[in-house]
């Protein structure tokens, strides 16, 4: 008989197949990505209850909210004409990769002396950087998806090494579309700047 981590949970392949869906229909900046997440994030936060990655369930509890952001600011963005693509200077990146660490550490420290986390930091900097991911996206930033590329890689071998395997492929499928994201969306960006 499988373990519990390897057998086919229904609640961790709809997050997983639902994810799948969100990304493709992000990288073709189709709304309806929103909606996908929303799912996929929810089943997630399900299945991340029983694991002893508290931030991370939270996390995803934070997506489902920011789907409905998402949802709307796209939604708003259609009857305007299409969001643009846009960029962050690269001040804001070294302010918020300062801040945020700083938060990272400080919250690792209160999780490891107050609930059961098996590795506190990279939950930690994983949850902050993620919500700092996920607000690019949302704003149509460029740069969402290289810092979509480093979290998913660290939540990959996270998910890996607490047993969540079919979370942990779905990562690594992230990482790859993550780039094709910022692949797509950098030629996007570079034809808005085009003068006609």
């Amino acid at each position: 008989m499988a373990s519990p981590s390897t057998a086919l949970d229904p609640i961790e392949i709809l997050a997983v197949a639902t994810g799948l869906i969100y990304v493709v229909l992000a990288t073709r900046r189709n709304r309806l990505c929103w909606v996908a997440g929303a799912v996929s994030s929810a089943a997630t936060a399900y299945t991340l209850l029983v694991s002893a990655l508290p931030l991370q369930a939270l996390l995803q509890v934070y997506y489902v909210v920011v789907a409905g952001y998402g949802w709307f600011n796209w939604t708003r963005s259609a009857t305007q004409g299409e969001l643009p693509v846009g960029t962050w200077p690269y001040s804001w990146h070294l302010v918020a990769a300062v801040v945020l660490t700083a938060l990272s550490l400080g919250t690792a420290r209160l999780v490891a002396t107050g609930v059961q986390d098996d590795w506190p930091l990279l939950d930690s900097l994983t949850l902050w950087f993620s919500l700092l991911a996920t607000w690019l996206q949302a704003r149509a930033r460029l740069e969402n998806w290289l810092y979509w590329v480093i979290i998913d890689t660290l939540m990959a071998f996270l998910f890996f090494a607490q047993q969540k395997y079919w979370l942990s492929a779905l990562m690594i499928v992230y990482v790859i579309i993550a780039a094709a994201g910022f692949v797509a969306w950098r030629r996007r960006f570079r034809a808005q700047t085009v003068p006609a």
